[in-house]
């Protein structure tokens, strides 16, 4: 084997000449195929993995070829790439927030190898010809893969169905449907795009937020600090009854349904109860909702106005648990950015939403596995194979074994790292973690044999 460093961005391909990657000394973690029960030391093994052509051939350095470039993974876990079921790119529309090739250059830094996009763009993915044009840039990018969701109603409106159909026989293969940022309200066209997508295996992927209990005003949970702070809040139960009826239209179609953030213990309940009745739903729970609360509004810092707002302690306590049980199926970042101009207004007449992409790995770590009820093999679950599934993208989230394709991660468990928002991969800085130490970062991102990230910095798109 060649001791030539390797180039961050190097493309890797089989043939007489052409180098092929090897990563030396890697704990291998296998992703927990449910609600894990083994240790980490017997769900993880320290081998060596060959790649060629992007396809993992090898378990063992001695196979080899003789040009292939080597990666000291020696202290490092190796996990399946990451796989975010919701994000926003902004582009086309907000490209003075982010573009897809910004995105993506966040995403391989925080170690994800396919990111889903969400729908709420200008103009709406709502037609076979938008879904295509997202997934035509992201190729272009190439950073990672990037599918784009497809709105459930026409222009977000809540009445007109999109082209469901159209867009899932698209080149984009569109099969997860949102109209995130708005909750598709009215239950007859709920109960509508369900019966639809039921045809094809499709998912809608829920704002569960009933507008009529909301508030148009509304802007942080409503309890005893949003009265203290003289601002207009959302309760709980407007988050409960959607995931109830929802779960309830999923039963009667036979569908799928997929609740999106999940942030109260109300919403969890209601989750735990639907999965008992065998009804087809997942539910996903980002990294703020699991490691902040309510009262970081305190200082009227409008980085932390987010939707659905950050909740009491006992929330986010139910949250972590129903993730470590297997209620929430998946961790999702909702990486929203804003530009400045956008952000940066008295905390009312904010936009809401937080950056996400580039800490999600460090932020869930220490929330869920240093110290918390999680191990390494839980992490690859629910930010890699079971994201992966239901999004039904199958070259994710996958074993790491021969034949399987080489998504892949490396992860500094020992790593200690202070977010620093101005040096963001993102166009936008509002970065709720600002400051804050972590233990564990992303170390070197690979999409199918090629190095996308390494130690902080992206390859070009």
């Amino acid at each position: 084997m060649s001791d030539r460093k390797l180039t961050i961005g190097e493309k890797l391909s089989p043939g007489p000449g052409v180098r092929s990657l090897v990563i030396t000394g890697a704990r291998i973690v296998a992703s927990a195929p449910s609600v894990a029960t083994a240790t980490e030391t017997a769900d993880a093994r320290v081998a060596d993995v060959v790649i060629v052509d992007g396809v993992v051939t090898d378990l063992t350095a001695s196979e080899a070829p003789s040009d292939a470039q080597v990666i000291d993974a020696d202290g490092l876990i190796l996990l399946p790439g990451l796989v975010d079921l919701h994000t926003h790119l902004r582009e086309p529309g907000r490209e003075d927030a982010e573009t897809i090739c910004s995105g993506s250059r966040a995403a391989a830094v925080g170690g994800y190898t396919a990111i889903l996009a969400m729908a709420n763009t200008t103009p709406v993915t709502d037609t076979a010809e938008a879904a295509e044009r997202i997934l035509d840039l992201g190729r272009a990018c190439g950073l990672v893969d990037v599918q784009p969701i497809g709105a459930v109603t026409h222009d977000l409106a809540g009445g007109q169905l999109a082209e469901l159909g159209l867009m899932h026989r698209s080149r984009a293969r569109v099969n997860v449907f949102s109209d995130d940022g708005r909750c598709v309200a009215d239950a007859r066209v709920m109960r509508r795009a369900l019966e639809y997508i039921r045809s094809f295996g499709g998912v809608v992927s829920q704002h569960s937020q009933d507008p009529a209990l909301a508030g148009p005003n509304a802007c942080c949970h409503e309890g005893e600090l949003s009265g203290r702070l003289g601002l207009p809040g959302w309760p709980a139960v407007a988050e409960s009854v959607i995931i109830a009826r929802d779960v309830q239209l999923a039963r009667h179609t036979g569908s799928r349904v997929h609740v999106a953030h999940v942030s109260t213990a109300e919403g969890v309940d209601v989750i735990r109860w639907a999965k008992a009745q065998g009804i087809a739903v997942t539910a996903e729970v980002t990294p703020h909702h699991l490691a902040l609360t309510t009262e970081r509004l305190a200082g009227y810092d409008p980085v932390f106005k987010v939707n659905p707002p950050l909740r009491p302690i006992e929330d986010v306590q139910a949250v972590r648990a129903a993730l470590a049980d297997g209620t929430i199926d998946a961790v999702a970042t909702d990486h929203a950015p804003h530009a400045r101009h956008d952000k940066e207004h008295a905390f009312e007449d904010a936009a809401f939403g937080m950056l996400g992409l580039e800490t999600a790995l460090s932020v869930v770590a220490s929330v869920m596995v240093e110290g918390g009820p999680c191990g390494w093999s839980d992490l690859a679950r629910v930010m890699s194979s079971a994201p992966a599934g239901i999004a039904g993208l199958a070259d994710h989230g996958r074993p790491i074994v021969p034949g399987e394709p080489a998504n892949l991660v490396l992860v500094d468990p020992a790593a200690a790292i202070t977010v620093d928002r101005s040096s963001s991969q993102s166009l936008s800085r509002n970065n709720p973690w600002h400051g804050e130490q972590f233990r564990a970062a992303v170390h070197t991102t690979i999409l199918r044999g090629r190095v996308t990230a390494a130690e902080g910095a992206p390859a070009a798109c």
